[in-house]
C-alpha cells in the first residue's frame, strides 16, 4: 500500500501543481497587461521617482499568492480527474485493483491527500496571502498617493463607558499610516459632544491612535441658554481606543484577503458596537469552508478512475473536470453575493457550494464505483 500511496501522491502533486502554474502564468500575464499603462507614471508622493517595470513586476507577483489561494480547489480538480482518467485509460487502475486497492481504500488514500492540499490552501490563504496583498496595497499607494476606499473612506465604531464614537478615515498612505480621520462622540442619549479632526494619524502599539494636525471641536449643552462651541487646533492628539490594525486594514483593504482570526475579531467587534456585521461574517466563513473543498474536488474526481475510455477520450474528461471546476468557483461567488443581499444565514451560505458538490461527488461515487 505504502507504494500504491507513493506513485498517486506523486503523480497527482505533479499534476496539481501543473495546473496551478498553468492558471498563474495566465493571472500574471492579464495582471500584467494591466499594469503596462502605468509605467513611466511619476509619484504624486515623490515626482522624482517613477513606476517602472520592476516595480510592475513586483506589484504583479504580490497578487500571485491571492490568485494561487483562489485557484488551488479547481486545480485539485483537473489535476486529480487528469491522473484517474490517464491511469483508467492505460488500464493501471485496473492493475491498482486486482492488487488491493478497493474503492473505500481508495477513497481513504485520496481524502489524505486533500487534507495535505487543505492545509497548503489554508496557509497560503490566511498567512502568505495577506501578507503580500496588503505589501501590494502599501507599494500601489507609494506611487498613487494613497489606498482609499471609495470617496467616503472605512467607517467604524468605537463604543466606551461612557460615550461612543463613529470614526472615519478617509486613505492609507504609503507608510501605513491613516489619513483624513474624523472623530465624532456622542453621549449615551445620543447628543454629538466632540468633533475631531486630524491631517493624519499612526495606531500606537501600546493601544490608541496617535493624531497630527488636529482640529478639536467641543460642544456644551449649557441648559436653555443652548451649546456653546469650542475650537482647539493641536499639534498631536492621543485618543485611547480599541481600534487595531488590523480592524482599520480589514475596513479600508479588500476583507476576503485578511487572515481569518483578523476577521473573526473585526465581526467580533462590530457586534459589540451594534454595526451590521453581515458581510464579514459571510467572508469570515468563506475563509474557513473554501480549503476544505479541496476535500470535496479529490472525491468528486475519483470515479473517473473507474471509466471505460476509448482512444482520445481522456481529453473531454479533463474538460469536464476544467467546467465543473469554474462552475464550482462561480457557485462559490454567486452564493456569497446571494446570501449578502438576502441575508442567509453566513455559515450556510459560505457552506452550500461545498455541500451541493460533495452532494454530488459521493453520488456518483456511490453509482458509478459501487454499484458498477
Amino acid at each position: 500500500m505504502t507504494v500504491l500511496r507513493r506513485l498517486i501522491y506523486r503523480d497527482v502533486s505533479g499534476a496539481v501543481a501543473l495546473v496551478a502554474l498553468a492558471f498563474l502564468g495566465l493571472f500574471f500575464f492579464f495582471d500584467f497587461i494591466d499594469e503596462l499603462s502605468a509605467i513611466g507614471r511619476p509619484s504624486p508622493v515623490s515626482p522624482q521617482l517613477t513606476y517602472s517595470l520592476q516595480h510592475a513586476l513586483l506589484q504583479v507577483a504580490l497578487q500571485v499568492p491571492g490568485h494561487a489561494y483562489e485557484v488551488m480547489p479547481i486545480a485539485v480538480l483537473i489535476g486529480t480527474v487528469f491522473v484517474f482518467a490517464r491511469l483508467a485509460q492505460g488500464s493501471e487502475y485496473t492493475i491498482l485493483r486486482t492488487s488491493g486497492l478497493g474503492p473505500w481504500r481508495a477513497l481513504r488514500l485520496m481524502l489524505g491527500l486533500g487534507l495535505v492540499f487543505v492545509a497548503v490552501t489554508f496557509v497560503v490563504g490566511d498567512y502568505v496571502a495577506p501578507a503580500a496583498g496588503k505589501t501590494a496595497q502599501l507599494l500601489k499607494a507609494r506611487f498613487e498617493g494613497r489606498v482609499a476606499v471609495g470617496g467616503v473612506g472605512a467607517w467604524l465604531k468605537e463604543k466606551q463607558a461612557y460615550s461612543q464614537y463613529s470614526v472615519n478615515v478617509n486613505a492609507l498612505n504609503a507608510q501605513g499610516e491613516l489619513e483624513g480621520i474624523r472623530i465624532f462622540e456622542f453621549d449615551n442619549q445620543g447628543r454629538l459632544v466632540s468633533r475631531t479632526q486630524a491631517q493624519s494619524g499612526r495606531i500606537d502599539e501600546q493601544g490608541g491612535w496617535l493624531l497630527r494636525q488636529v482640529l478639536r471641536t467641543e460642544f456644551t449643552t449649557q441648559g436653555a441658554d443652548g451649546t456653546s462651541v469650542q475650537q482647539r487646533q493641536l499639534a498631536t492628539l492621543l485618543w485611547p481606543n480599541s481600534l487595531t490594525a488590523e480592524m482599520v486594514s480589514v475596513a479600508l483593504l479588500r476583507p476576503e484577503r485578511m487572515p481569518t482570526a483578523d476577521l473573526y475579531h473585526y465581526v467580533q467587534h462590530l457586534d459589540a458596537n451594534g454595526q451590521s456585521s453581515q458581510r464579514y461574517e459571510l467572508e469570515f466563513w468563506r475563509k474557513v469552508f473554501y480549503p476544505l473543498s479541496c476535500l470535496v474536488m479529490v472525491v468528486l474526481a475519483l470515479p473517473f478512475a473507474y471509466l471505460h475510455f476509448r482512444s482520445g477520450g481522456i481529453t473531454g474528461y479533463v474538460f469536464v473536470g476544467v467546467m465543473v471546476g469554474i462552475s464550482f468557483f462561480l457557485l462559490n461567488n454567486v452564493f456569497g453575493y446571494i446570501g449578502n443581499l438576502n441575508n442567509w444565514l453566513p455559515w450556510l451560505a459560505a457552506a452550500s457550494p461545498s455541500l451541493i458538490y460533495s452532494l454530488v461527488s459521493l453520488t456518483a461515487f456511490g453509482w458509478l464505483v459501487l454499484r458498477r
